[in-house]
């Protein structure tokens, strides 16, 4: 076994690659970049390296420094994680030619299965089911077109090269596929070097579903189940679970027998996984294969009890997987949720910062994957994930409720999050039912996040948190000596604003304990929580709830299953004279395209007194390996263009002005 392993990635992998290193008794050797000189996987390491400049391409990219990272350390083994390097042939060809051990497939598999084209090829002749397509590279437009329409919309536009959903995109028509066309090979060429682009079928209604496979280099090759990847937005996947609610033993069979032969054909060794499309008639068709570890992995650890991490290490190490194929056991359920720096209700766009207050949920039966504390930096230069949430039970009903359960306790603040989304996306009736796909998102919120309402079924429940948080609060300004809380406590009568809809409520109270009347109902709140608490915890009409409090200058903010909203608790002669206050008028549309987050300028499409309709593009801005088209609200004329190509960016800098 090895002594000492180089873990060449950043960020909750590395932190978790790290954690299973330990147990195993090897030590482990960080590289950083400029950016991550204080992050928590530098932290963690017995030993880290700096190995060059905050661009990817200056450091988790450079093979030749994380090469020699290895020799200064005396490092006998590189685990890559997922991303980076984790797929790259010439890194795992470097390695060996250096006599260090790549902790992953070998070079030959990593390329065979890397180039989407030439591994489609491959499935093929392994006698794996393929989505129909075209399986060459496309030289131009007009060439996707014919094939296009030879094919017949929708189709997918996918980067050879690609992967994490970059460089994806459907069309359903011309228009789309000429836009679709041009902006996958440009974001391919800028994530992968590689603008390579080929055309598939798009399965309409379909699960994305994939295989876990094992191999060691004793020619043993297991699966080890499925996992759910239907909930995904730009084709980046947001929920994952294991095993999927939708497919059946019989499914599951040849789905691992198709995985585990395309594996043995390319000579697999280590942990990777096949991922499939799967039709409402779970008729399932080849997608790729991920030579290395999934970002999900850990749904599969828990229904499998097998430690993902450790086997590739041990499969690295020479060692044989012990045993066949009919003792792999799924065991229980699984649900992860991936917590990203985004702003859902801007159209998810990435949120950079400190991270100003972090706590991460604890309870049996969850998992947190992360990279991050209180106090860290969530950089523009690298993907926006802060954590991963897992909870695992013996049913799915019973894993989905602990996980929106964990989601209501994860505190996060200084940077915008998606903590609320994913407790919406598990809250829904039709995730509840299983009934996925990966139009999921787009058909459960086609107006956006911000359009989540408070339902009628919560309001009660949330004026009595709301009035004992007032009570509380008053409580303790009157023991420090204000007359107004001590006036207030003593009334004990409230108006609560949810929003801007008011609720009369009065409670009685003693010691954790609040009574809380509306109308002819009663409520009991029973909770430990004093001002100054970030989380309520306790019961409300006897149901155990979490939910996250903030001050919000006379008033609060309350965060709960996916809601937020803002809470005002007044006196009711208060309450009555505002009332009577005129509404605030509503600030005038701007006349400016702003950039909504740091980034690069990619392109400028309109020049200076040009008229533009709504919808039309107007510019593209790269931040965090994406690209984000900029459209025009409204019609309008082109006044100034205040920005250039290639400039960096300011979160709302002004890129265009509007006459």
């Amino acid at each position: 076994m090895f002594k000492k392993i180089l873990i060449a990635n950043r960020g909750e992998i590395a932190c978790r690659v790290m954690r299973t290193a330990r147990r195993m008794g090897i030590k482990t050797v960080a590289v950083y970049s400029e950016a991550d000189a204080d992050a928590l996987h530098v932290r963690t390491a017995d030993e880290a390296v700096a190995i060059g400049g905050a661009r990817s391409s200056e450091s988790y990219l450079n093979i030749e420094r994380i090469v020699d990272a290895c020799r200064k350390t005396g490092s006998q083994a590189v685990h890559p994680g997922y991303g980076f390097l984790s797929e790259n042939a010439d890194f795992s060809a470097a390695l060996e030619r250096a006599g260090i051990v790549f902790i992953g497939p070998p070079p030959k598999a990593i390329a065979a299965m890397g180039d989407k084209i030439e591994s489609k090829k491959l499935a093929s002749k392994a006698g794996v089911s393929t989505v129909p397509g075209h399986m060459g590279a496309i030289p131009d437009a007009e060439a996707a077109r014919k094939i296009a329409h030879e094919i017949g919309y929708p189709v997918m536009i996918k980067a050879s090269a690609g992967g994490g959903g970059k460089g994806m995109r459907i069309a359903h028509n011309d228009g789309e596929l000429n836009e679709g066309f041009r902006s996958a090979r440009s974001e391919a060429r800028s994530s992968f070097g590689d603008d390579r682009v080929f055309i598939e079928k798009y399965i309409e209604e379909p699960r994305h579903i994939e295989i876990q496979v094992l191999g060691d280099a004793h020619g043993t090759v297991l699966h080890l189940g499925e996992r759910e990847c239907s909930i995904q937005r730009r084709h980046q996947k947001v929920i994952e679970e294991a095993p999927s609610p939708f497919i059946d033993a019989t499914t599951r069979a040849s789905m691992g027998a198709q995985a585990a032969a395309l594996a043995k054909a390319v000579g697999y060794r280590s942990a990777g996984t096949v991922e499939f499309i799967v039709d409402r008639e779970r008729r399932f068709y080849f997608l790729e294969m991920n030579t290395r570890l999934q970002v999900e992995h850990p749904v599969t650890e828990h229904v499998t009890g097998l430690d993902l991490v450790e086997w590739m290490i041990r499969i690295a190490a020479g060692e044989k997987l012990p045993w066949k194929q009919s003792e792999i056991r799924l065991d229980g359920h699984a649900i992860e949720a991936r917590v990203y720096a985004e702003d859902p209700a801007r159209g998810f766009l990435p949120s950079i910062g400190r991270l100003v207050r972090y706590a991460e949920p604890v309870a049996e039966g969850v998992r947190v994957d992360s990279g991050v504390y209180e106090g860290a930096e969530i950089s523009v230069h690298y993907d926006p994930m802060i954590a991963k949430v897992i909870a695992a039970a013996s049913t799915r009903e019973t894993a989905r409720e602990h996980l929106i359960e964990a989601l209501d306790a994860f505190h996060i603040r200084g940077v915008r999050h998606n903590v609320g989304f994913l407790s919406a996306l598990l809250g829904r009736k039709r995730f509840a039912e299983g009934r996925l796909s990966t139009d999921f998102i787009a058909e459960e919120f086609p107006s956006g996040f911000a359009d989540l309402a408070l339902p009628d079924e919560a309001v009660p429940a949330l004026v009595a948190v709301a009035a004992t948080i007032a009570h509380r609060t008053a409580e303790s300004d009157a023991a420090v000596g204000c007359r107004i809380a001590a006036v207030e406590t003593a009334a004990r009568n409230w108006v609560i604003l949810l929003g801007n809809r008011p609720y009369a409520a009065s409670m009685t109270a003693e010691g954790d304990r609040c009574r809380v009347v509306q109308g002819d109902a009663a409520i009991d709140v029973h909770s430990p929580w004093r001002p100054g608490d970030a989380l309520f915890r306790g019961t409300v009409d006897g149901r155990a709830a979490t939910i996250q409090v903030d001050r919000d200058g006379i008033g609060y903010r309350l965060t709960h299953r996916g809601i937020e909203i803002p809470v005002k608790v007044l006196p009711p002669r208060t309450a009555e004279l505002l009332a009577a206050m005129p509404p605030k008028p509503e600030a005038g549309l701007s006349r400016s395209l702003l950039a909504p987050m740091p980034g690069l300028l990619i392109s400028v499409m309109v020049k200076e007194g040009q008229d533009v309709k709504a919808g039309e593009e107007l510019a593209v801005v790269e931040a965090m390996k994406m690209e984000n088209v900029l459209r025009a609200e409204r019609d309008a004329k082109v006044a100034k263009v205040r920005a250039k190509a290639g400039d960096s960016l300011a979160v709302d800098q002004v890129i265009l002005e509007f006459a």
